[in-house]
């Protein structure tokens, strides 16, 4: 299973902002280059910033799901006796132009964008709406006075009326960075920022999308930003927190950790954030570890500190959670930093305060949150890909040719290899690739140094692993420091001779051993492994690791189960497998990689003539399933049309299945045809069609254009053997098979058809969400009108006709027969259910009550809401698994009553009707019902055999506490009259 992806955020000595993702190998500069940043601090979805002009800015990353505000006002009228409803309000009541509680003027001309981030989607427009009810037209909501409640019937003691008025605006500044624009009052505006930090959205309860965003001025001040949240990622204030002291830097973790250092060297803790306070209530002191040297940074986790003192120590406080922010003691960490981040789950990054790289604490655990080692990040930048070259071919000679890199260049590589340590502690200054040697190619003034070259190229593959405790030591002695001091200082008797020099770090200097070729992958980038032209020496160049002045981590998640790839050069982005040329001329390379071909090519005879009597294990093999059906072309003239279609289902190499779906048609007496792959398709659906037994396929791009590919068979059986086949060559696609998993999303459609869909990783990793559009949803046997589910597989659900039935853990049903159907657990699902209709008719003087309506009333005949016409001869059963047991009958059964004749009566449509007549009464309305059962399905989901202990009914959500859950489940239905 793929590790989701998330970002790691830096910022290079030139103010650069990168990220490197966890899924990547390489640093990616953002787009917006013109600013120059100081810090950053990051989450998932957005990144908050100090650029070198001390102003505050955002950057939030683009997503399938834009960020919308609604911005809304109501209009308020009040009726009077000569112009009716109209303008003119008491001097009493509220503003004509209001908020919803009316104490606040809110015009239309009053509404403003908060920054130039955002932009307006569409104009003002009236929400016909109230309550998801559609009212009538104009959007009008009825009261007797202001303040009470607004219905959408006009009664005749309606003397108020309202309407809500909406307009969205959208925010534009997306994979850019937003300057925060201050809308404070200038005498108070908060001092230049120069630290940041972000976090809070974890915390107990907190709304959804909620961010905590606090600041340090440089007057030593915090400060807090109010409503930063998903709808509003600039916040809209900043608030001022009082502290015991002047703050230097501050950090705050995903939940209700925050932590900030003082100018004097101590820390202190914020306590009492909570979802209702989340600036918190009080600060407390925590010492600094070492009496002589404060604290310098800290940054703060999920229930981690770390911090940083004056003298680049590393420590880690022990004893933290959510009910002792303080901790308890300090322990120091081996290595120096320049500073440390956190990240999502505890995971540890640093900048070593000699190299500026950036480096990650490998062994973190839930169970050893101080992990165990430093390991450096040797990712290179995006932009160093044009400029590797030749870099690999010559890693690979290098790795499974040293003797014979080594033979051919004894005439050409003179003099000794700097002795430096292949360490993993920080501390240690030990790289060399900013002071490249300019001495000659080779060099006899040092005592000793011709048989030390000689011991160099003798033990050219030394075990790595040769030492005490496992990790590289660090001595240089005295010599050899003269000896590089003089090889830096002295000058070339023969400039034609000059050659580039190669660092190669030694592992220990008493023991004079060079690493072999093939471990300088896994080194760290602390080894001075570099290889430098003699006087070239270009600030930040292509052959030179990235020098880092931040990084932040909150918004990266790594996995403790998936590799990383940032710890492994792959491509020659680093200086240390770009000095592997050795000042190889083109024809030494050219002769290596015709004697890498033919090695290759040799080997590869050779393996496969051992394997070749073995027969092959998984065969590629095609299926094909064609037959005729019927296809609704969407393009004019729209019709059904005769096409062929084929099924066809192949089997790869490595065992893997995918199936393609060929439709074949004439057009314009030509042969064409359209195809589907089935591992794209989300959806098959049944289709209603009272003349055709059809079905749509659905995928992610015809989802968006609404336009399925709809076909009809002859027969339902026919239908049904289709569905069933793509059904399971859907799943086969993807892998599923069985019943569903407990984690499965369970839906319901508005006909009663059930399906599920498996969630994926991708789909709540961030930042790039899965759109539901993607999501591959498979029908399962059974027919319900809702359906409950949790995450131990227990699914409840009820059918129309308020039967309760639970999932038994078999899979099919249904259409599903054969091989993709379990045998057991499948039983009869029997599910009645009524339809409706209402007869309106309205009163004239001359006629009485007729079918003659006005222009604008309603259908004569029409479902509930008027909206949409229903006769009797139009009204079909919901899908084909229906049919109908009796005719059409009066339902005199309806809410509010009826007469004799089953009709209720209003004053006008729509309003509160009543079973009796009276003067005012100049419509009536009868609600007709018919009957009809599903089929019996073949469902997974008999109920439950054991009894229920408590089962209340509150519309048709049901609170259900179940016993120990048994095994198997027997059929048996649970009838309730109180349903």
């Amino acid at each position: 299973m793929a590790m989701p992806s998330s970002l790691l955020w830096a910022v290079d000595i030139f103010g650069r902002v990168y990220t490197l993702s966890t899924v990547g190998q390489y640093w990616e500069l953002c787009k917006d280059t013109q600013l120059e940043f100081k810090r950053v601090s990051a989450v998932k979805q957005c990144c908050w910033g100090i650029a070198c002009d001390h102003q505050v800015y955002t950057y939030v990353l683009s997503g399938d799901v834009p960020i919308r505000y609604q911005e809304e006002t109501y209009e308020n009228q009040r009726w009077n006796p000569v112009g009716g409803f109209c303008e003119k309000l008491l001097p009493s009541d509220r503003w004509q132009w209001s908020d919803v509680s009316g104490l606040k003027h809110q015009q239309l001309d009053s509404f403003t964008l908060p920054s130039p981030h955002w932009e307006w989607e569409s104009d003002w427009y009236v929400d016909e709406n109230i309550g998801g009810e559609p009212t009538e037209k104009g959007g009008w909501t009825y009261a007797i006075d202001f303040p009470s409640t607004y219905t959408k019937d006009k009664k005749w003691n309606s003397c108020v009326r309202r309407r809500r008025w909406i307009r969205y605006r959208r925010y534009k500044s997306r994979d850019v960075w937003a300057k925060i624009v201050s809308h404070d009052d200038p005498d108070q505006l908060p001092d230049p920022f120069n630290d940041i930090s972000i976090g809070g959205w974890e915390i107990t309860d907190e709304p959804l999308g909620r961010l905590s965003v606090w600041a340090v001025s440089l007057q030593g001040r915090v400060w807090y930003r109010e409503n930063v949240c998903h709808h509003n990622p600039e916040g809209s204030m900043w608030s001022l927190i009082t502290t015991p002291g002047e703050v230097v830097q501050i950090s705050c973790g995903p939940y209700d950790l925050l932590w900030a250092t003082l100018w004097e060297g101590q820390a202190i803790v914020r306590e009492g954030i909570d979802r209702n306070n989340p600036q918190g209530i009080s600060w407390s002191i925590v010492e600094s570890p070492s009496s002589e040297n404060g604290i310098m940074h800290v940054s703060v986790g999920v229930d981690v500190v770390w911090c940083v003192t004056k003298d680049r120590k590393v420590w880690f406080r022990r004893g933290v959670n959510s009910h002792n922010p303080c901790g308890t003691s300090w322990i120091e960490m081996v290595g120096e930093m320049m500073m440390v981040t956190v990240g999502l789950n505890n995971q540890v990054w640093g900048i070593g305060c000699d190299d500026r790289a950036i480096y990650f604490r490998q062994g973190v655990t839930p169970s050893e949150l101080s992990g165990k080692t430093w390991k450096a990040i040797v990712s290179g930048r995006e932009s160093d890909r044009s400029q590797t070259g030749s870099s690999t071919s010559l890693l690979s000679a290098g790795c499974f040719f040293t003797d014979d890199i080594q033979n051919q260049t004894n005439t050409i590589i003179q003099g000794d290899a700097d002795t430096s340590s292949d360490t993993e502690l920080p501390s240690v200054p030990m790289n060399f690739a900013n002071t490249p040697p300019t001495g000659a190619a080779a060099s006899s003034s040092g005592n000793g140094t011709g048989n030390q070259t000689a011991e160099i190229r003798a033990n050219l593959t030394v075990d790595p692993l040769d030492s005490d405790e496992g990790e590289a030591t660090v001595a240089l002695t005295n010599n050899e420091k003269a000896n590089l001091d003089m090889r830096k200082s002295s000058a070339n008797p023969n400039p034609s001779a000059e050659l580039q020099w190669t660092n190669i770090d030694l592992k220990e200097v008493q023991k004079h051993p060079v690493l072999s070729v093939s471990t300088f992958a896994e080194t760290s980038s602390l080894s001075s492994l570099g290889m430098f032209s003699v006087g070239a020496e270009e600030q930040y160049g292509a052959d030179e690791h990235p020098l880092w002045a931040w990084v932040s981590g909150g918004g990266c998640l790594v996995d403790l189960h998936s590799p990383l790839k940032w710890f492994t050069v792959l491509s020659g982005l680093s200086s240390s497998v770009q000095s592997l040329s050795l000042s190889i001329t083109p024809a030494q390379t050219a002769a290596w990689r015709k004697q890498i071909f033919q090695q290759l090519s040799e080997r590869t005879k050779r393996e496969l003539e051992n394997f070749r009597h073995y027969e092959q294990a998984i065969e590629q093999s095609v299926w094909v399933k064609t037959g005729t059906l019927q296809w609704w072309r969407n393009w004019k003239p729209h019709k059904w049309m005769d096409v062929r279609v084929a099924l066809e289902q192949f089997t790869g190499s490595d065992g893997m299945r995918d199936s393609i779906l060929f439709i074949y048609y004439m057009y314009h007496e030509e042969k064409k045809y359209i195809h589907v792959f089935l591992n794209e398709v989300t959806i098959i659906v049944e289709v209603l069609n009272e003349a055709k037994h059809s079905f749509a396929l659905y995928t992610s791009e015809r989802t968006k254009q609404r336009w399925p590919i709809r076909l009809a068979a002859t027969t339902e059986q026919e239908m049904h053997d289709w569905l069933s086949l793509l059904n399971m060559s859907c799943c086969e696609s993807r892998r599923i098979q069985g019943p569903p998993s407990h984690h499965a999303i369970w839906s319901v459609t508005c006909k009663g058809d059930i399906f599920v869909s498996e969630p994926s990783p991708e789909l709540e990793a961030g930042p790039h969400l899965m759109p539901c559009d993607q999501m591959f949803w498979r029908q399962v046997g059974g027919h319900l009108r809702l359906i409950e589910c949790n995450n131990r597989g227990i699914v409840w659900g009820i059918g129309y006709d308020h039967t309760a039935w639970v999932y038994s853990g078999g899979y099919g049903g249904g259409f599903i027969q054969g091989l993709a159907s379990s045998a057991d657990n499948i039983y009869m699902q029997s599910d009645v259910k009524c339809v409706y209709i209402y007869e309106n008719q309205r009163w004239n003087p001359v006629t009485g009550y007729s079918s003659r309506g006005l222009p604008t009333d309603r259908y004569m005949w029409s479902d509930a809401s008027g909206l949409q016409e229903c006769t009797k001869i139009n009204t079909k059963p919901p899908s084909p698994q229906w049919s109908w047991v009796s005719d059409w009958y009066i339902d005199f059964n309806t809410s509010g009553g009826t007469d004799r004749e089953g009709w209720q009566y209003a004053a006008d449509f729509p309003a509160s009707y009543h079973g009796h007549k009276t003067m005012k009464d100049f419509v009536r309305r009868r609600r007709w019902a018919r009957e009809h059962p599903g089929c019996m399905w073949e469902q997974i989901s008999p109920s439950f055999p054991s009894q229920l202990e408590h089962f209340t009914r509150c519309g048709l959500l049901l609170e259900m506490v179940l016993p120990s859950i048994g095994v198997q489940c027997l059929q048996k239905n649970l009838q309730y009259s109180d349903f």
